[in-house]
């Protein structure tokens, strides 16, 4: 059974809807699909949200074309629709949605922005990925930009735009510069953060509408927490410094 608190909690995140996608602000901390936890995803939420605003009978159809983990927040889309599943997968594959990240990190990066290219691979009973220089058997290329946007008196925000989409990707490649992401235990943060949550937001998804043919430009607000909120106010909601280069 649904519960309203659920279904209302997730109408405050809505950050973009038709009759074919949504999309949906994540909160850190929660799951977007079930996982061995047992605890209720984003993605059963969401179908709850759709039956009972529409009231709809029976299952309600929801598809997943992308995922976050667990500790990061920000933008998810959801196919309301069979035909928006497939094209938007199709997307993904061809890397026709643009994804803008922010990352806050302790140490500045060498370089005030940059392209990273490394060769990724896997280690799936760790759930960690190893991001290296040189090819390697079994990995794979990784591509990322970031720029500095902004700095605190301890912090430094980075906006990353993702080229490809591996495995903790961002996370990993940011290791390797020691810009571990804030709160990040698993790639060198020193400390935690006291919610479980890492610094990682995704801000911002751009693609062409897949069935409409419309430009769709979502945009996620930072979580609120006083660090987070110190970077938001710097910045209009929309502001996305590589995506106009």
């Amino acid at each position: 059974m649904y519960r309203m608190d659920n279904v209302n909690y997730i109408s405050q995140r809505v950050l973009y809807e038709d009759n074919h996608l949504l999309v949906i602000n994540k909160m850190a901390g929660e799951i977007v699909q079930g996982d061995r936890t047992g605890d209720k995803p984003l993605l059963e939420k969401v179908k709850d949200y759709i039956k009972v605003k529409y009231n709809k009978p029976g299952k309600v159809f929801l598809g997943l074309p992308h995922r976050l983990d667990q500790p990061v927040s920000g933008a998810v889309i959801f196919a309301r629709t069979s035909k928006a599943l497939a094209r938007l997968n199709t997307m993904i594959h061809d890397r026709e949605i643009t994804k803008i990240y922010w990352a806050v990190v302790k140490n500045r990066p060498p370089k005030d922005q940059d392209t990273l290219v490394h060769y990724m691979s896997r280690n799936r009973e760790k759930n960690k990925s190893y991001a290296f220089n040189q090819e390697r058997k079994n990995t794979t290329r990784a591509e990322l930009q970031y720029q500095i946007l902004a700095e605190s008196d301890n912090y430094y925000l980075l906006e990353i735009k993702l080229i490809t989409g591996r495995h903790h990707q961002i996370r990993s490649q940011l290791s390797v510069l020691d810009c571990p992401i804030k709160g990040d235990l698993k790639y060198g943060a020193p400390r935690p953060n006291p919610d479980a949550s890492i610094h990682l937001h995704a801000r911002n998804v751009c693609f062409i509408h897949p069935v409409s043919g419309k430009v769709t430009d979502v945009f996620a607000p930072a979580p609120d927490e006083p660090l987070w909120q110190y970077f938001e106010n710097l910045f209009p909601l929309t502001t996305v410094g590589i995506l106009d280069e």
